[in-house]
């Protein structure tokens, strides 16, 4: 209970929770080399729902390099929107892809419905990545996708419930997951930079 209320702390206050995120007992950030070998089924295997309610297979987003992100409206890390659009911006040409899955899970920081957090995003930080229909991350009703990016038996070194919000996940361009990022990492981080940069970097296998 303390470590959950000392997250939900640095969650709430928009000035210095990044900063705060370590010393609250965010999980181990994982990461590795791309593979070199398409992914039997990893997470590009689901279809979800886009945040207009349209049917999306994530398996269009094959041979591009995947960043899967948990969202929120009303988080101290919100302003990580901004990153995101940044790095997808400057490496959307490369074959990066952001995804963006807001979920109601942490503090009820995302409460709104899709158009509304849809109009969050444009209208507060011009979001162009994709952001797809709100989805539970934890729980008994967590998405299958996070199912697959969380519980051992897919996840191996990667597993582990997400701690809170913008938790962030990193595939390759063979479907494989190769990273995990902390939520109170930013993206535009040395560490996520460089990994996106070496994902980028390797050839899809044929």
């Amino acid at each position: 209970m303390l470590k959950r209320a000392l997250r939900w702390i640095v969650c709430s206050i928009p000035v210095v929770g990044i900063a705060l995120a370590v010393s609250a007992g965010w999980g181990k950030e994982v990461v590795k080399d791309p593979t070199d070998k398409p992914a039997e089924k990893g997470p590009l295997q689901f279809k979800v729902k886009d945040i207009d309610g349209k049917e999306q297979d994530l398996a269009d987003y094959k041979g591009k390099v995947v960043l899967i992100v948990n969202v929120a409206s009303k988080c101290g890390n919100t302003p990580q929107y901004k990153g995101l659009e940044a790095i997808y911006e400057k490496y959307k040409e490369k074959g990066l892809v952001v995804i963006g899955f807001p979920a109601n899970n942490f503090g009820k920081q995302e409460p709104g419905t899709d158009e509304q957090i849809k109009e969050f995003c444009s209208s507060t930080y011009n979001v162009a990545f994709p952001m797809m229909s709100k989805i539970s991350v934890k729980g008994n009703d967590k998405a299958p996708l996070y199912k697959h990016l969380t519980e051992k038996e897919t996840a191996g070194d990667f597993a582990g419930e997400v701690e809170w919000n913008f938790g962030k996940f990193l595939v390759d361009r063979n479907g494989a997951v190769i990273a995990r990022f902390n939520p109170g990492t930013n993206p535009e981080d040395a560490v996520v930079v460089g990994a996106i940069e070496k994902a980028l970097a390797a050839q899809a296998a044929k």
